[in-house]
């Protein structure tokens, strides 16, 4: 079955044609449009701009598929799009783009979690290890979640964020130091010249049974630290690459400590760990490292499916195809959808769109 999957739940505009055949997933084509470029003067998302791109690039990729060989809509078989969470305005565009597709080719369009795709992404390319129950670790811009996945849609929040996720502390630390949006690539570039002890910023919530996340107070911390040597830090000195350094190993251990404790209390032997914050290689070396040490396997998605995607939006819903579960029907979309909120229009049979 040939899925086209459909992701454009904040700034990265995609499209992939994925077709599962025994269990194994064949990438036909992966195509992404970030606007980190375009949203980089103003420190953040512009709403406005991300619509007005996401209009633009969707069409854009799908002639480009067309024009590769990669894509005849004809063989299309079924749509997947992200229904949120996510911007309203970029999951909009994506929704409407999908049912239209849809509705001219009259075929099946599902809404899937942006979550539920981060939560899965570790098994693509490694379908074999898929084994339940395991932990999932999503870390991403605005999320920092731990959930036990007894099985798809069977799941149960070990932690979350309560303020700050390790995203958006990346980003506001790196305004904080100067440096351009989005800040998580650019702290990890100058932390490699850095000295990850030369600081002790605080480990938030570090305490044992306590699987919460909390960066608010990290990032407050680095703030009332800098202000103090501003000058140095202008110097993009050793002073420089020694806070950025200690900043990200901060977040490093306490995710490192959290997940690796939350898989032993919980008695979990495999890890699969997500999103764009762990695209960071201190933070995946840290998690490895760990893992190894208490004898618990972990699969870390590969970093061109850290960041958001299309092929893991198509990944979970030909997975859930393929075993007959529930998929809902795409019909509107939810910014504040939650990976544990099910209670929707569960159907397999998909009316006209």
């Amino acid at each position: 079955m040939l899925w086209l999957g459909i992701e454009s739940s904040c700034d990265e505009t995609a499209l992939a044609l994925i077709r599962m055949t025994n269990g194994k997933i064949q990438i036909v084509d992966d195509q992404c449009i970030s606007q980190a470029l375009l949203h980089k003067p103003f420190g953040g998302i512009v709403p406005e701009f991300a619509v007005r791109e996401h209009s633009k690039n969707l069409p854009m990729l799908m002639q480009g598929m067309i024009k590769r060989g990669s894509l005849s809509l004809q063989d299309v078989e079924a749509i997947a799009v992200t229904e949120g969470p996510g911007l309203m305005a970029s999951l909009l565009v994506g929704n409407a783009f999908a049912r239209g597709l849809a509705h001219g080719l009259g075929i099946p369009v599902y809404g899937i979690n942006h979550l539920e795709g981060h939560l899965f992404s570790p098994f693509i390319g490694r379908e074999e290890k898929l084994r339940f129950p395991f932990l999932g670790l999503v870390v991403s811009g605005g999320h920092t979640i731990l959930t036990k996945v007894d099985g798809p849609r069977k799941y149960e929040m070990i932690g979350s964020t309560i303020d700050d996720a390790a995203g958006e502390a990346f980003d506001k630390v790196g305004r904080l130091l100067g440096l351009d949006y989005p800040g998580g690539p650019e702290i990890e570039k100058w932390a490699k010249l850095g000295n990850a002890n030369a600081y002790a910023f605080p480990l938030s919530l570090i305490e044992k049974n306590n699987y919460n996340f909390s960066f608010s107070g990290l990032k407050t911390a680095v703030r009332y630290f800098a202000e103090k040597r501003k000058e140095e830090l202008l110097e993009k000195g050793q002073f420089f690459f020694d806070v950025c350094a200690s900043f990200q190993e901060a977040i490093a251990r306490v995710i490192q400590e959290k997940t690796i404790s939350a898989a032993k209390a919980f008695g979990l032997s495999c890890i699969a760990a997500s999103g764009g914050v762990l695209a960071n290689q201190r933070i995946r070396t840290l998690l490895k490292q760990k893992a190894l040490e208490s004898d618990i396997e972990i699969l870390i998605a590969d970093k061109k499916f850290c960041t958001d995607n299309a092929v893991m939006i198509a990944f979970v819903a030909s997975l859930f195809y393929l075993l007959g579960l529930p998929i809902t029907k795409s019909i509107e979309v939810n910014p504040n959808l939650s990976l544990i909120d099910f209670n929707r229009d569960l159907d397999l049979k998909v009316n006209s769109v």
